[in-house]
């Protein structure tokens, strides 16, 4: 039986969204924020060679870095003043949040509250500018030296001002989409990094879905390989919506009180995802992979030929080409690691039984306080053990069938996930704003109605 704020959520049509003015302002807003976001994407970096640009595309095609260029819409591949998007400021968070876990002076800052929770961000913003040097210096070391066996300069005067100009540009680029990523979050709809990570993808879509339509017209693709790709994606979208959805419902019982009909007890649910960490996994999975990678790309064009630590350094490349064994193995290692990671941050059950127990709540035939505590610890792992798997092959399976078939499709799963998701989030939040305003409007005409009586 549905309850009746699921019944006013239906009855929500688009004549209650003109009238919801707060969420016409957060839309726009967060429509105007992502504009920027694509506008700045296009802004060179200084010193930058345009014509050069695109021999980086191709020295770096069916590299790793073309899936990282996917995320930040093509900003890594024009080398602009956002090329590294967000992922520094994701890999910082993921460091801040490890050692929370494990050192016991920044679990006690994070118990303050608000106040600890802005010394971690403010630590997390350190690491960002941090990891950000490091990246922009190996960046700008390797666009000295991009296309030299070519007799093409990337970089009109190389040296070190050039390098200072790139790092610092690139720290401000990435501190300015971190901000803009906390503006969208705070005054917009939905999280803001992961509608800028969601931008850069769509970015991407109109190009992919016309060259794959012109395959199909010229013949490079074979037409049964077509329709299969349509038919895999809408199956795909929606595995990951009823997946997104897919709940374990835990029964939750209160103590009897008295009403009219006599002695009856509460009873509620306590819904527990399969997939309580979201996209979170995918996400954290490839900014961890970014920051080495991105380093080992550059460098090894800077140290190419020159010794044995150059050709280590090329032949790692090699082994980490987008779709190769040893690149699955670290991506779905990494999904597997955070979804478990992630899903410990998200729900503490030793918090959640004693919250319960307080309440006077417990659940039928389970001891409240550590048995309750070991139960809901039971039954998350296996929950998380499913979302693991199902994130794993999601991501996985997909790049593995573009690369074996060699389809020229570049929206794998993870992109698809990571649009389903956010999208998904979004909706959420605009349908609940749009509940709030109808309760708010019900509030008033009910103390209008009373003010007549009067």
């Amino acid at each position: 039986m549905a309850s009746a704020a699921d019944q006013m959520a239906q009855s929500i049509s688009l004549s209650k969204f003109a009238k919801a003015t707060d969420l016409k302002k957060r839309l726009w807003f967060t429509i105007g924020a992502l504009i920027i976001f694509r506008l700045l994407s296009y802004v060179p970096l200084p010193g930058v060679d345009p014509t050069a640009l695109g021999l980086l595309s191709q020295q770096t095609q069916g590299g790793v870095l073309d899936f990282f260029n996917t995320f930040s819409g093509g900003s890594l591949s024009r080398m602009s003043l956002i090329a590294l998007g967000v992922m520094p400021y994701i890999t910082a968070s993921i460091v801040v949040q490890l050692a929370t876990s494990l050192s016991p002076t920044l679990a006690a800052i994070k118990k303050d509250g608000e106040s600890g929770r802005k010394r971690l961000n403010q630590y997390t913003r350190y690491g960002t500018v941090g990891l950000t040097a490091v990246q922009g210096y190996f960046i700008a070391v390797g666009l000295e030296t991009l296309g030299a066996a070519q007799g093409i300069q990337a970089v009109i005067e190389p040296g070190m001002m050039f390098r200072v100009a790139a790092v610092i540009s690139l720290i401000g680029g990435t501190m300015f989409l971190m901000w803009l990523g906390e503006q969208i979050t705070s005054r917009g709809i939905g999280n803001g990094v992961s509608l800028i990570i969601m931008a850069g993808i769509v970015a991407h879509l109109p190009v992919t879905l016309v060259n794959l339509l012109e395959g199909g017209r010229s013949g490079s693709l074979d037409p049964i390989k077509l329709i299969g790709i349509v038919v895999a994606v809408v199956v795909l979208i929606l595995f990951i919506c009823f997946m997104e959805r897919a709940q374990r419902r835990i029964l939750i019982q209160y103590p009897k009180r008295q009403t009219q009909r006599g002695m009856q007890a509460d009873r509620s649910h306590l819904p527990l995802k399969i997939n309580t960490a979201g996209v979170i996994p995918p996400i954290f999975a490839s900014s961890l992979l970014l920051m080495p990678l991105t380093i080992s790309q550059f460098a090894g064009q800077r140290v190419a030929g020159e010794s044995k630590w150059g050709d280590f350094i090329i032949t790692l490349n090699q082994y980490l080409q987008h779709g190769s064994p040893v690149y699955m193995l670290l991506y779905g290692a990494g999904i597997i690691f955070f979804s478990f990671f992630y899903t410990a941050v998200v729900f503490n059950p030793e918090e959640t039984a004693d919250n319960l127990k307080r309440n006077g709540g417990f659940i039928p035939g389970i001891r409240p306080g550590k048995n309750t505590e070991n139960y809901f610890d039971y039954v998350l792992t296996r929950i998380t053990v499913i979302g693991a798997a199902y994130l794993t092959i999601i991501c996985l399976l997909p790049e593995y069938l573009v690369t074996a078939l060699q389809i020229p499709f570049y929206l794998g799963g993870t992109s698809l996930l990571i649009v389903v998701n956010v999208t998904m989030d979004t909706v959420t939040q605009i349908q609940s704003h749009l509940l709030a305003h109808q309760y708010g409007d019900l509030i008033k005409k009910a103390k209008l109605k009373g003010n007549r009586l009067r």
